[in-house]
């Protein structure tokens, strides 16, 4: 009885197996929903709304070139509203991981002693130099 019982649980497998395998057909070009796909893509665009830097965010972008021996007066030359599409805000680090969600912030960027200084702005007034090289 024992061969039997292994049969037949051998084909209820088979059937279920079978039974969830999908059609064929082409699945490169799955029916489109009327919505569009996820996209993965870079930075969702700014919204190219120029914005005045607060106060506190200029003193931080001061204090962060002090801390790099920049003492020279900056200036700005431009600072515009963007969302981020992650907690990188634009600029990951290699080997960092990320909040993965839209992030509203300001987009800087400055010059002093004739070098520029990128620098990235979350929901508050703290900045990240980007530092790309």
């Amino acid at each position: 009885m024992r061969p039997l019982a292994s049969a037949a649980a051998a084909a209820a497998l088979l059937v279920v197996l079978v039974g969830c395998s999908a059609p064929g057909g082409d699945m490169t070009n799955p029916p489109t929903s009327g919505r569009p796909s996820f996209q993965t893509t870079g930075p969702i665009p700014s919204t190219g709304t120029p914005v005045t830097l607060s106060d506190a965010q200029l003193a931080a972008i001061e204090a962060d070139l002090a801390t790099r021996g920049v003492t020279a007066e900056f200036t700005v030359d431009s600072a515009v509203a963007v969302t981020w599409p992650d907690g990188s805000w634009g600029c990951p680090e290699p080997g960092k991981a990320y909040t993965q969600a839209l992030v509203p912030g300001v987009h800087a960027k400055v010059s002093a002693d004739g070098k520029g200084y990128d620098y990235r702005f979350g929901n508050g007034p703290t900045p990240r130099l980007c530092d790309k090289r």
